[in-house]
């Protein structure tokens, strides 16, 4: 029995809390019944019922090690001992500066270089997007103009959102939108012409696979070649790896797969191993050069969070960086993600299921129904697998599975077979 009273707080939750990217007439329903979590350990989240389930998309993409990680936990202990957060602008802090050379460290000498922190991956995002702009401006260029791809999504803040994630969520376009062009492909990316490849500050991707897109693959060789494009134009590479970074892909970061470096990375989400909001926004050595003077000067950049550098979140990323050394997080991860494609190989002969797509151990499982809305179907069947024991959110028609890299096998196979059996319970038909 917990102490929790599940009533009072779903009662205060319905009468003051407003939840992102929900349908708040229906969560405001009397007949819904919002799960409180209230504890975690591992790959296990708990609610204030006491039950128990696999966290299926690590607490929105953040968490890598497992909740509650002793080590982790530590730091941010030992650094609240002495101090939570102290100003960055003309100040620094000894977590800030150790999570920088230990970021740095991770990258070949000589490629990124500088580290540029904020609150959350759309932050980091609209840090780069700033950081190019100005270095643009600071040499007089005509490269004011942005390139991204359709389906892409980098955050919800005003320049985040112009480079498709408005758009992708039916959010009108807004008056200060910033100067993107959203773009299919590579073919359409050759097929810009010499004149306005001139104006293109920087091209803007998510290496390896689209995450809200609905877990979509990019072609094999498609990071390679946008930044050969980028080399023979001009224009800047900026890499999204916000989800992808930090062993979601069985790499480290997923543009180590086609051996590409950008000129600016983004970093968020599993930063800090999905315990405190924190982002990176890493830059070149020539890009940071041209910042060599004063704000009044236009040569300082004009661009920061009052938590930049926070010393908990930078303790509680140097502790996850130890915890991918001390557990060998990425020699483990390879036969994980050689399981989730045996198991979830099934779940193609569903006839509900349209395409099962998997990059490292990231899936997205498509649903497809004649006469009925996918996306309903999806949402339903993510309802159905609570009572499998799994915990997890549809990207409209897609079901995504993105457990903690620390779940065991017997959990991987326990939330595959509460995804495969919730099809079914929902969709109809029968396991294969």
């Amino acid at each position: 029995m917990s102490d929790w009273n599940t009533d009072e707080l779903i009662t205060a939750d319905k009468r003051f809390a407003w939840h992102p990217f929900t349908n708040m007439r229906e969560w405001c329903a009397p007949e819904h019944e919002p799960l409180v979590l209230v504890e975690g350990k591992g790959a296990l989240l708990r609610d204030s019922k006491g039950r128990e389930y696999i966290d299926g998309n690590s607490s929105i993409w953040t968490n890598i090690h497992g909740h509650n990680h002793p080590h982790i936990n530590a730091a941010i202990r030992e650094q609240l001992d002495r101090i939570a957060h102290t100003s960055f602008l003309g100040f620094t802090n000894p977590p800030a500066i150790k999570l920088a050379r230990a970021i740095i460290d991770l990258f070949p000498e000589g490629t990124l270089s500088r580290v540029l922190y904020s609150d959350d991956g759309s932050t980091g995002i609209e840090a780069a997007l700033r950081i190019t702009d100005q270095y643009w401006r600071i040499q007089s260029s005509r490269r004011q103009e942005f390139i991204a791809f359709q389906n892409g999504y980098h955050g919800d803040t005003a320049g985040a959102a112009s480079l498709g994630g408005a758009a992708m969520f039916q959010v009108g376009h807004s008056r200060w939108k910033f100067p993107a062009t959203l773009i299919p492909d590579l073919k359409a990316l050759e097929r810009i012409s010499a004149m306005e490849v001139a104006k293109i500050a920087a091209v803007v991707i998510e290496p390896l696979i689209q995450g809200a897109a609905g877990m979509k693959l990019w072609p094999s060789g498609t990071l390679r070649a946008v930044r050969e494009w980028c080399d023979r134009s001009g224009a800047l590479l900026i890499v999204d790896e916000v989800m992808t970074g930090f062993g979601r892909t069985g790499r480290m970061f997923a543009s180590e797969h086609e051996e590409v470096l950008p000129d600016i990375m983004v970093l968020g989400k599993g930063l800090t191993g999905g315990y405190l909001p924190l982002a990176i926004t890493l830059v070149t050595e020539q890009i940071f050069s041209r910042f060599d003077g004063s704000v009044s000067e236009g040569k300082a950049l004009a661009y920061g969070h009052s938590y930049t550098g926070n010393a908990l979140g930078c303790a509680a990323a140097l502790a996850s960086l130890d915890v991918f050394k001390s557990e060998n997080v990425l020699e483990h991860l390879g036969p994980k993600i050689h399981q989730m494609n045996a198991e979830l190989e099934p779940i193609k002969n569903l006839p509900a299921v349209r395409e099962v797509r998997q990059c490292g151990l990231i899936a997205g499982i498509e649903l497809s129904a004649p006469d009925k809305d996918s996306s309903k179907l999806a949402l339903d069947v993510c309802m159905a697998a609570r009572s499998h024991g799994l915990l997890t959110r549809p990207i409209r028609d897609v079901i995504v599975l993105m457990p903690p890299l620390c779940i065991t096998s017997q959990q991987l196979t326990a939330a595959i077979e509460a995804i495969q059996s919730s099809i079914v319970d929902v969709c109809g038909g029968q396991n294969p």
